[in-house]
Formats: C-alpha cells, sequence, structure tokens
C-alpha cells in the first residue's frame, strides 16, 4: 500500500518517526506503512456504518415491540442473546485485518494511540446509531425547564434509550472491542469505555437531573419506572462497565439509584404534607366521597403495584407507609366533615368517604399490605358512622311514634295529643325525605342497608302508631282526615333516598366540577 501521502488523523495521535518501539514490534522504516493500514481498516469501518445501523434498527425494533411497548412501557428485563449484531454485520475480513493491524501496533508502541483513533471511529458510529434509531438527544439543562408533562416523556424517552443502550449498542460495541484488540484485554476495556462513556454519562445525568428535582406527589410513578428500569439495567451496566477505567461510572450509577430513593421518599413525604395541608372551605355536595380520598386511595392502589421497589427504598415497611397515609386521610375527613351543620350529614359523610376507603382496600394488593383486621376494623367504624347518622336524623321521627302508656289521659285528650303527634310525624318525615333525598351514597349495597335498616326501625312503628291512632281517634271523628301516609307510602319514599350515581352527577352540575381532584 502506498505510503507517500500522509493521513492527516495519524499526524495529530501518533509522533514522528523516530520513536522507540517495543521489541518484536515493526521497524521504524515500516511503522508508516503499518498506520497508512490501520487507518485504511478503520476507513473500511465507517464505510459499513448505515448498513450496520440498518441491522441494529432491526433488532432494535423487535426488541421494543417484545420487551418495552407492554403495558407498563418498562422493561420486563428479557436478555438479548444476539450481542453479534455488528460482527456479523460487518465483513469479517475487515474485523480480521483490523485485528491484524492492532497487534502489529500495539507491538510497535502505539497502543494507546491505536484505542483513541478506534475509540473516536466508534464513538461517531454510535451517536450515529442513536440519531438514526430515533432516540431523542437528551439535554440535562432542558429538564430543569420542562412542564411535568414533557418531563414524563422525557422520562419515557430515557427509559426506551437506557434499554436499547444497555441491551443491544453497548453490548455490541463490547464485542467488537473484545474482537479487534483480542489479546490486549487492557486496550479492549480502555476502548470501550471511551466509546460508550459520554453516551453513558449522559443518560446518568439525565437520570440524576430528574432524581434531584421537584418532588410533587403526581411524579412518583414516573420516578419509579426510571428507577425500576434502572434497577433492571445495573448488572448489565455492571457486567459492561467491570474494568478498572470504569469505577467512576460504576460508582455513579449507584449514587443515581440513591437519589432516586431519595426522590421516591420525599415524594411520599409531599404526599403527607398535601393532606394535612388540604383544607376545603366548601362541603362536598350531599355528603359524597371527597375528591381528596378518591385521589389518595387510587393512587396508593397505584403505588402498591410497584411493592417490591417501594419496600427498597422507604424508611419503613410498605403497609406500615401506607397505614400512615390513611390515617392521615381519615383524620383530614374527620376536620372536613366538621364544615356540615346537620350531624346527620356529617356522619353520612364520614360513612361514605370510610365506606370507599373499605371497598378500594378489599381484594386489592393494598388490602394484602394492610390485613384482614384492619379491613374489619375500618369496615366495623363505618358501621358505627352509620348507627350514628341513623340516630341523629331519625331519633326524633321515631320517638314522635312511641306512645307512652304509663300516662293516664281522658280520651279525647289522648286523641288530640295523637293527632298532634301525627301532624308532627307528617311534617318531620317530609322535611326529612326532602332534605335527604339530594344526599348521596356512593355503594349501592350500602345505600340498600340503610334503607332496609330504616325500614325495620320505622314501618313498625309507624304501623302501631297507626293502629293505636284509630282506636282512640274514631271516636271524634276525625282520623281519616288527618293519615297521610300508608305503610307502603313510607316504604316508597324511603327508597326515594340517596339518589344513584347518575342523579347525583346530575345534580351537582354546576354545582363542582367533579373531574378536578381539588388535589393536585
Amino acid at each position: 500500500m502506498a505510503t507517500s501521502q500522509p493521513h492527516p488523523v495519524i499526524d495529530m495521535v501518533w509522533p514522528s518517526r523516530g520513536t522507540t518501539h517495543g521489541a518484536g514490534g515493526p521497524p521504524p522504516e515500516n511503522i508508516d506503512g503499518t498506520k497508512e493500514c490501520f487507518m485504511s481498516c478503520i476507513e473500511a469501518l465507517k464505510e459499513e456504518n448505515a448498513s450496520v445501523i440498518s441491522t441494529i434498527s432491526m433488532h432494535v425494533d423487535k426488541y421494543l415491540k417484545a420487551h418495552l411497548l407492554s403495558e407498563d412501557n418498562i422493561s420486563v428485563a428479557l436478555p438479548v442473546t444476539d450481542f453479534d449484531i455488528v460482527i456479523n454485520a460487518l465483513p469479517s475480513g475487515t474485523i480480521n485485518d483490523l485485528h491484524e493491524i492492532v497487534k502489529r501496533m500495539v507491538a510497535g508502541g502505539f497502543g494507546k494511540e491505536c484505542s483513541h483513533v478506534y475509540s473516536s471511529c466508534r464513538r461517531e458510529f454510535l451517536e450515529e446509531s442513536v440519531s438514526r434509531l430515533g432516540l431523542q438527544k437528551l439535554c440535562i439543562e432542558d429538564v430543569h425547564k420542562m412542564t411535568w408533562q414533557d418531563l414524563g416523556d422525557e422520562i419515557e424517552e430515557w427509559i426506551k434509550a437506557s434499554n436499547i443502550a444497555l441491551k443491544i449498542l453497548f453490548p455490541s460495541e463490547r464485542r467488537l472491542c473484545d474482537r479487534v484488540f483480542f489479546g490486549f484485554a487492557s486496550a479492549a476495556d480502555f476502548s470501550f469505555m471511551e466509546v460508550c462513556r459520554g453516551y453513558a454519562i449522559q443518560l446518568l445525568e439525565i437520570a440524576d437531573a430528574i432524581a434531584i428535582g421537584s418532588r410533587k406527589p403526581e411524579q412518583l410513578f414516573r420516578i419509579l419506572d426510571m428507577f425500576e428500569t434502572l434497577c433492571v439495567l445495573i448488572p448489565e451496566f455492571e457486567a459492561l462497565f467491570s474494568d478498572q477505567f470504569s469505577v467512576s461510572l460504576r460508582n455513579k450509577v449507584i449514587t443515581i439509584r440513591r437519589r432516586q430513593g431519595e426522590s421516591i421518599r420525599g415524594i411520599f413525604m409531599e404526599l403527607e404534607n398535601s393532606i394535612r395541608r388540604n383544607r376545603a372551605k366548601t362541603a362536598v355536595p350531599g355528603g359524597g366521597v371527597h375528591p381528596i380520598t378518591r385521589y389518595v386511595m387510587n393512587y396508593l392502589l397505584t403505588a402498591c403495584r410497584s411493592r417490591q421497589s417501594l419496600d427498597q427504598v422507604l424508611s419503613s415497611s410498605l403497609s406500615v407507609q401506607m397505614n400512615w397515609i390513611v390515617e392521615l386521610l381519615e383524620s383530614n375527613l374527620e376536620a372536613q366533615s366538621k364544615i356540615y351543620k346537620d350531624p346527620a350529614l356529617c356522619y353520612l359523610f364520614l360513612m361514605n368517604n370510610g365506606k370507599y376507603i373499605v371497598e378500594k382496600v378489599k381484594d386489592s394488593e393494598l388490602g394484602t399490605l394492610l390485613g384482614d383486621y384492619w379491613i374489619r376494623k375500618r369496615a366495623a367504624k363505618v358501621q358505627q358512622f352509620h348507627v350514628h347518622y341513623q340516630r341523629s336524623s331519625w331519633s326524633w321521627v321515631i320517638g314522635i311514634l312511641k306512645l307512652d302508656s304509663a300516662v293516664s289521659l281522658h280520651p279525647n285528650d289522648l286523641a288530640y295529643s295523637l293527632i298532634d303527634k301525627l301532624k308532627s310525624f307528617n311534617t318531620m318525615f317530609d322535611d326529612i325525605c326532602k332534605e335527604q333525598s339530594s344526599w348521596f351514597i356512593f355503594d349501592e349495597q350500602l345505600r340498600e342497608e340503610i334503607r332496609v335498616s330504616l325500614e325495620k326501625i320505622l314501618l313498625p312503628a309507624y304501623e302501631n302508631f297507626i293502629v293505636s291512632f284509630f282506636e282512640n281517634v274514631r271516636e271524634i271523628g276525625e282520623h281519616d282526615a288527618h293519615i297521610k301516609y300508608g305503610t307502603a307510602d313510607i316504604q316508597v319514599k324511603l327508597n326515594k333516598l340517596f339518589p344513584e350515581s347518575s342523579v347525583y352527577r346530575k345534580l351537582l352540575e354546576g354545582i363542582v366540577n367533579l373531574s378536578d381532584t381539588e388535589y393536585s
């Protein structure tokens, strides 16, 4: 091969002729020819970039469809077995020629320079691969300026890019380095580190920037996605960057995982503080389920899907953490119930929210965490609220219907007393039914239990009263004029209490926006 024209790259990285060479290396008069051969092999390697990237692109598409484009958009850590993607896509002669030239260069004392030129070439290939594969170039400066929605997209991009890098691009480069520098382990390690270090650092710094950013409750699940992805990829990372040149990279990835854990703990603390701070000035119409109850319980249910990860990072066990947050929520609801001036509506509000909590916990991962005793205890509390509601709302009505046999009255006085009682009952019953027809019980089973319970205490008392009323008022001839309801009518009125969910939503139109959680 002609050696008369010096290669520009050679002049930059190699010393001039006359350098002392290692034993067994090519004589000085042949070194320029060896350098030219090396650079020709490098150029031949570059010429294959387009076809190699196309091959990699097909593997990436298969990998994404198989592993990343799942329901949760998180890697399921299934292994990539073909790490020879790049090697198989290159002409075998190109790699063999390059290896032979590398042996001569290293023997001639140009191992370090050889690594630099090779690394520069492959780094360009890696950057082009990242660009051609459609992986957005992540910029740490942009992270701090992004809205959370945009940052969520950035995290998805980071997850995809990290998986492709650690499962396809980096392992392929590792294999190629090992082939090119076969027999020179230190040179292979150094060259691989030089090729992949820049992109690896970029991925790690993006993860770090997101981890040390603001800690809002809604950010938990994206941070968990990153944390879980990193945990899955750390073994791959440590296996690839296991050499002496990559100690700082290995330390960095462990530090970032720790910071992500700190971020997750900080987010839970912010969730707790947000619950404490949430003090509505207006009551939820009809005593319905408070938006904060829906938000927190659905939040905890979603968090439980990452139970294993959360157990790794939380200071206390996940069950203790979840119990504490629910207790904070219950305390908040107790305080908010005081907004209602009607004690019955106050208890209905607590009953609704307590029932919602129990129903969300039952038959879920959260229920497994908190346990059956916890669920039974909360269910008993809901029953207590039911009793308090009934007493505060209906005890006066039931009291009116009571017949006091110990009091002896003249028949006419007794008749007029019963007439007054019935008038009072009719007025109070109408008022309660009118008022509670706009109250809400979200759970169909609970709604039916309350109606049945009211029927059991009210209908027998009303029937007994009407029998006595007939017996005592008949003498003055006014009994029919005062009886407004039969027992069937009472039952119909009770069944109209507490509208169905669809009716309740229509009732609230223009009063509150149900899509607004009031808690974000």
